[in-house]
């Protein structure tokens, strides 16, 4: 069942369109993950959904209700803010409890939602102490309880993980993905983090100046992504990407960018002489120290970056720098020759517009 609704959505501020068009279906359910750089518009549409701001154009609905110019209070949303907005004057059940004390629910009550939510959350042993003698992760914990005793619509996160170190951010996204699937409310999640958005998400939009790029599962973004900006937005180290045109020779199709040639799928639609740019990730790149200088691609190593279990290798191939994500015990070395092979499968085509072709 579809859950939340924008038709045509627009929002200005002075005379910059932040959000233009934006037409966007999440389901009832669902984990949903709104990702793409600083100022792209994720937040604005975050705020839009939560009643935060109001639409200067078209319709937003949620549970099939029309909620453009519905205030927050009415919308049932509850929204987990990057600093947590605790109220330092308040004990963590005090904070709990605060959105069923502004609606007027009885005390009894209150005490009732906050102690099931704490234990839910395994923060029961915290409902007496201040938000400043608490960890960051616990007080993510005491924000999201603070959600839930709402038994909101729709669970809003404007980067809610962004505070926290490392460690602690693979926990909270572990946890927050296990309470968003056991409650089985509707999750829109805010990042600029590719990394969480793949993780956590049953499906990514990805927004670049106010609009949605692309929609889908966190597999179908990294494995097609339909224009180069998407390419390089989503995986763990940048894809590379190399422009140059379609050659033919000898009844075979050929990608050329100089000295740069690597063989294509032969079943595209690309015409000789066309214009292209060709993305290859780093981890579909195979390099060896051994071979024969007969095969595809072959090229001296510039550099090696050891980060652990894997590297990140520069090469350079024809006058060209591929990076590398190599996680095997190989013997590569800076300034010797290296081997590599590309499997077919994993090349990115875009036309002279910047939209993928295969």
């Amino acid at each position: 069942m579809t859950w939340i609704v924008f038709e045509k959505v627009g929002k200005r501020f002075g005379n910059k369109w932040t959000i233009a068009g934006l037409d966007l279906k999440i389901e009832k359910g669902e984990f949903f993950t709104l990702l793409g750089p600083s100022g792209c518009g994720k937040t604005t549409t975050l705020r839009l959904i939560a009643g935060l701001e109001i639409a200067d154009e078209g319709k937003i609905f949620i549970a099939g209700k029309d909620v453009t110019r519905v205030p927050p209070q009415q919308r049932r949303v509850a929204m987990v803010f990057q600093n947590y907005a605790l109220y330092p004057h308040m004990t963590v059940a005090e904070n709990i409890a605060y959105p069923l004390k502004v609606r007027g629910v009885p005390r009894e009550e209150q005490e009732k939602k906050v102690k099931e939510n704490a234990r839910r959350l395994r923060i029961e042993h915290l409902l007496e102490r201040m938000p400043n003698m608490i960890s960051g992760g616990e007080q993510q914990r005491v924000a999201v309880a603070r959600a839930m005793v709402q038994e909101p619509n729709v669970f809003l996160f404007d980067e809610p993980l962004s505070n926290l170190d490392a460690r602690l951010r693979l926990e909270a996204r572990r946890f927050l993905r296990r309470i968003q699937k056991d409650l089985g409310i509707t999750a829109v999640y805010v990042t600029h983090d590719q990394a969480e958005a793949m993780a956590m998400s049953d499906r990514v939009g990805v927004m670049k100046e106010g609009r949605l790029i692309q929609i889908g599962s966190p597999e179908e973004i990294y494995l097609r992504p339909a224009d180069i900006f998407v390419g390089s937005f989503v995986g763990n180290f940048p894809m590379n990407f190399i422009e140059g045109t379609a050659q033919a020779q000898a009844e075979k199709l050929f990608f050329q960018s100089d000295e740069f040639k690597i063989p294509l799928p032969q079943n595209l639609k690309i015409k000789t002489g066309e214009k292209l740019t060709l993305g290859i990730r780093p981890e579909h790149i195979e390099a060896s120290s051994s071979g024969s200088a007969q095969e595809e691609l072959n090229g001296i190593i510039e550099d090696i970056e050891q980060l652990g279990s894997e590297m990140i290798v520069s090469v350079s191939v024809a006058g060209k720098t591929l990076l590398i994500r190599h996680t095997t015990r190989a013997e590569l070395k800076t300034g010797t020759q290296a081997f590599l092979k590309i499997p077919s499968s994993s090349l990115h085509l875009f036309n002279s517009e910047g939209k993928r072709l295969n």
